[in-house]
């Protein structure tokens, strides 16, 4: 016989937040998920050439195969 009452609750509309506004409802086990990065705001996706670095890890990359992150 299964164990009664070990999963969460499921939340059908939980809503998704990036800086404190919503953008959209997906299902999930928290009523409320806050995301840093999302689709319009990733460099990737808005062809922006900002990159995110806050430890330098990209300069760093860019300097050991002498690549230039200005192209």
């Amino acid at each position: 016989m299964p164990k009664a009452d070990i999963h969460p609750t499921w939340f059908d509309n939980a809503t998704v937040l990036c800086d404190g506004k919503p953008l959209c409802t997906v299902g999930s086990t928290k009523k409320e998920l806050q995301v840093d990065i999302w689709l319009a705001n990733h460099p990737f996706y808005n062809t922006s050439s900002e990159l995110i670095d806050s430890e330098g890890r990209v300069e760093r990359f860019m300097k050991k195969y002498g690549l230039n992150s200005t192209k």
